[in-house]
């Protein structure tokens, strides 16, 4: 085995854990759209540098792929200070969750009666 297996192997590894890092961090938002844009971009980003085969280049998107980690874990734990409304398209009560058993409480808009 060549170094240069060794390194596309190890780069691989390295890749696809960054992967499945991306998208389970997307997964934390708190609001539907955020989360589906952030898996929606890293796929898109994922199958866009597919046939990179430099490794001097696969390594500079490894970089940029950890700092867009890290800038995604502070904005998940931001979103999370901000409790929102479940969207239809969430499936499930709309509604803020309320009381014992469960019942939907909606909040009333303000300014209009």
């Amino acid at each position: 085995m060549s170094v240069a297996n060794a390194l596309r192997g190890d780069s691989t590894q390295q890749v696809r854990s960054l992967y499945r890092q991306l998208l389970r961090q997307g997964d934390q938002f708190a609001a539907y759209n955020f989360r589906e844009y952030a898996k929606r971009r890293t796929r898109d980003a994922f199958r866009e540098n597919k046939d990179i085969t430099d490794p001097r280049r696969i390594q500079e998107l490894i970089q940029e792929g950890l700092r867009n980690l890290q800038i995604l874990k502070r904005q998940t734990v931001i979103s999370q200070f901000y409790e929102l409304d479940r969207l239809v398209v969430e499936g499930g009560i709309s509604g803020k969750q309320k009381g014992r058993k469960g019942d939907v409480v909606r909040q009333k808009d303000p300014g209009w009666d």
